[in-house]
């Protein structure tokens, strides 16, 4: 069974949706594209050589009933788009972040929930070999229980995306109530919410603009540098996002009660803290080679999968969607819970509204 599946909006990531989805011919094509500015369709259906793009959402549901939807446009639309996609018969994916607010989320899960359809949302990196590396140590009893989460996201103001977004004060990012932080923030907490054992944590917020203000408009208001603190019943997480720390960093670390792991989302690698086995100086001597060994082994693993062609960027992003797909077609749960999509809007949203809460009361 190959699932017909419709992306909506046409910008960056759908060009990333397309290349991926092309990879698996035996779970789902696609056969239509779809945004409000129709050039942008028609131009990415010609780069990727797809049948039919349409400036009309209405009329892409009516004419390719689609069976799954990918909704690939700001976040201020997502609830609309992914509700009439969930009406019309479709299973849907959500790009990050999954809505604006999170009453809007829970209202568009619950939604799903009614009409039987899946519902994921685009955190890839959860999908990552690093993550599923971190998840594997724990089935194997090495790491132990989770005692403790860093999570680090880094982001280049100076990229495309940082560019588009300092070039234009009307752009969609500046129109969340978080900004800048609110569109990338669930990178950082999507990765402490499977550890954490609460539903509603206690949660610590600092954020502040370390870049100068040279525009004059809302671009300044942007703040870029981030830091969370967040308290659960047994486990605790800090996050921090930086706009300024260089190289730019995705990193996470996870302390257990048997071993600490250090995942490279960017290298791609994973270490287990290494632990003095011997009494004194040589004991402290030896850990640096264990580490340097570790590095060794990760490096050859990654030449290995670059040989086989099998080192993506998208790995992640790959890998959700043949979950994703696979949860559809084999009437399973999706590779996402539920609780968890819950639980990161939650926390997003007490980041914002401490944010906004300092920015009223400074």
């Amino acid at each position: 069974m190959s699932l017909r599946v419709a992306i909506v909006g046409c910008g960056k990531i759908a060009d990333g949706h397309v290349e991926e989805i092309a990879k698996m011919p035996e779970l789902a094509s696609v056969v239509a594209v779809c945004d409000r500015e129709p050039l942008m369709a028609e131009q990415l259906a010609w780069r990727y050589g797809l049948a039919r793009h349409y400036g009309d959402y209405e009329e892409l549901l009516a004419r390719e009933k689609p069976e799954v939807v990918h909704i690939t446009t700001p976040p201020q639309s997502h609830l609309a788009l992914a509700t009439r996609a969930i009406d019309a018969g479709a299973h849907v994916y959500v790009e990050k972040p999954l809505t604006p607010t999170y009453a809007d989320s829970v209202r568009l899960v619950e939604h799903a929930e009614r009409a039987e359809r899946h519902l994921t949302v685009g955190y890839t990196y959860l999908f990552d070999p690093p993550a599923v590396a971190m998840r594997r140590l724990f089935a194997e009893g090495v790491l132990g229980a989770p005692v403790h989460v860093e999570s680090t996201y880094g982001y280049d103001l100076s990229g495309s995306y940082g560019q588009a977004l300092l070039a234009d004060p009307s752009h969609w990012v500046h129109s969340l109530p978080g900004g800048l932080i609110q569109n990338n923030v669930d990178h950082v907490l999507n990765k402490m919410v499977e550890l954490l054992d609460d539903d509603q944590p206690s949660v610590a917020v600092e954020a502040w603009t370390r870049r100068k203000q040279r525009f004059g408009d809302s671009r300044d208001l942007l703040q870029d540098e981030l830091r969370i603190l967040v308290r659960a019943r047994d486990v605790s997480a800090y996050g921090t996002f930086s706009s300024h720390a260089r190289p730019v960093m995705h990193a996470q670390r996870v302390y257990g009660t048997l071993g600490t792991a250090h995942l490279d989302f960017v290298g791609r690698t994973v270490t287990l803290e290494p632990a003095p086995s011997l009494p004194g100086a040589l004991g402290r001597l030896l850990p640096a080679f264990s580490s340097a060994n570790q590095y060794a082994r990760a490096g050859l693993g990654n030449v290995w999968r670059f040989a086989r062609s099998d080192f993506h960027f998208f790995a992640g992003l790959n890998r959700l969607f043949r979950l994703f797909y696979g949860s559809i077609i084999d009437r399973t749960p999706p590779p996402i819970s539920r609780r968890d999509i819950v639980r990161v809007s939650w926390l997003i949203e007490e980041v914002v509204t401490r944010l906004r809460r300092r920015e009223a009361n400074p």
